[in-house]
């Protein structure tokens, strides 16, 4: 199939804040294994890269090791997540530099409340997830193969160059699940970190330690969505395991990352009250009480369409249940307009960023603290701040591919997140 190009046109109101950028497209392990392949692959040819964390084996099949599925892949087929093949016995990323969504959005869309408010994001995303969410909202990019979505080939110097270029601070990784391409996000924030621009991801958090670790060296800020609280909910609902998204709360938190969980609330299904008070407590108890963390409202998607709108009254329950708990950032998030889209002083109660939807209308923060009681409030609030806190860099080169990206053109697809 000849390569398809596409690029998603900003939406009126980003192009008013941000005229002139540039905007494209919205197991069984086998018995005998040889020794681990290298963390730092040679590249692969223009538009491909060898994959990161995998080994070989003797008969040709490789084993996956990024996600807790731990794929075992035989020669010419794919992982779970459709977008890491096994070719003669090695595997490759076939998204790499193939991004099928690029957009410029505020950064509080991820939703981030406490890393760089008002700011614009320039988000990044291939195909494919390692989770098969039932209410996915990103479904058509998130449970595709990449012959079947429309993309462009822009390679990770390409993508740094153009948020230089255009004003963007941030790089975001986000709308499908950058785990699954994680060479492509791995090389960008590398060099994005070369050129002074921060980065960003949002992702389930199905992701192995090691190569979690190894990414968060050039990642500045970290969002997770914590889908529920109960093994059951994440086998039926979402395809998973709770546990390894547990550790990648705690590995991130203790690497000093910027760090803020979702929770989107879905009617019957994660909404119960005491499972949320139990997963309050556990967030205190393991990562502490100073992450933002947003109850998001659940509208009806993909396959699970029959379930209504979570009501805002449920949202308004669960927070008042974190802050029972102890939790001290607490947002309502997809209720336009609602009194905890913004952020208040934990300590005497003052409104600081008062926002209504993706719009922040007044931030009295001075130097991260409360004007009014002098409380520190975590986050990162200026890019001279982020600058000052530069993560250490990894030691790979970036990956070749494609050239300078094409004109604008209208996307298919509008993701959210």
């Amino acid at each position: 199939m000849s390569r398809r190009r596409v690029t998603v046109l900003l939406a009126a109101a980003t192009m008013a804040i941000a005229a002139g950028l540039f905007v494209a497209l919205p197991a069984q392990k086998p018995d005998t294994v040889s020794q681990p392949t290298p963390a730092e692959p040679t590249q692969a040819p223009a538009g491909e890269r060898e994959a990161m964390f995998y080994e070989k084996f003797p008969d040709g099949r490789v084993q996956c090791h990024i996600c807790p599925r731990t794929c075992v892949i035989m020669p010419g087929q794919r992982g779970f997540c459709r977008n890491r093949e096994n070719r003669d016995g090695t595997l490759y990323s076939v998204v790499y530099g193939k991004p099928c969504t690029l957009s410029a959005e505020p950064i509080e869309k991820a939703p981030f409340n406490h890393f760089l408010p008002g700011q614009m994001r320039l988000c990044v995303a291939t195909v494919g997830c390692n989770l098969t969410c039932k209410y996915c909202q990103n479904w058509q990019i998130s449970q595709k193969p990449l012959e079947e979505v429309r993309y462009q080939e822009i390679a990770p110097a390409d993508l740094v160059a153009q948020a230089k270029k255009s004003g963007i601070p941030i790089i975001c990784f986000t709308f499908s699940e950058p785990i699954t391409f994680y060479e492509y996000m791995y090389d960008t924030a590398k060099l994005a970190h070369e050129a002074g621009i921060k980065t960003a991801m949002v992702s389930n958090g199905y992701i192995n330690p090691e190569p979690l670790k190894k990414l968060l060296t050039v990642m500045d800020a970290v969002k997770i969505d914590l889908k529920g609280f109960t093994p059951e909910f994440y086998r039926d609902v979402t395809g998973g395991t709770l546990d390894p998204v547990l550790e990648t709360l705690k590995v991130v938190h203790q690497s000093g990352r910027h760090l803020e969980i979702v929770n989107l609330v879905v009617p019957t299904q994660n909404d119960d009250p005491a499972t949320i008070r139990k997963m309050c407590q556990w967030i205190k108890d393991n990562i502490g009480v100073e992450h933002a963390i947003h109850f998001t409202r659940f509208f009806p998607m993909y396959r699970m369409t029959r379930l209504p709108a979570t009501p805002v009254s449920t949202l308004e329950g669960a927070a008042k249940i974190a802050r029972e708990v102890g939790l001290q950032y607490v947002y309502i998030g997809n209720v336009p307009g609602h009194e905890y889209e913004s952020t208040f002083c934990p300590e005497c109660g003052k409104r600081l960023i008062y926002r209504v939807g993706l719009n922040v209308l007044e931030n009295k923060l001075q130097d991260g603290k409360c004007p009014y009681c002098g409380h520190k409030i975590p986050g990162v609030w200026s890019l001279d701040e982020a600058a000052a806190d530069k993560v250490s860099q990894g030691s790979e080169g970036s990956g070749s591919g494609a050239g300078v990206p094409p004109r604008v053109r209208a996307s298919t697809c509008r993701p959210w997140s």
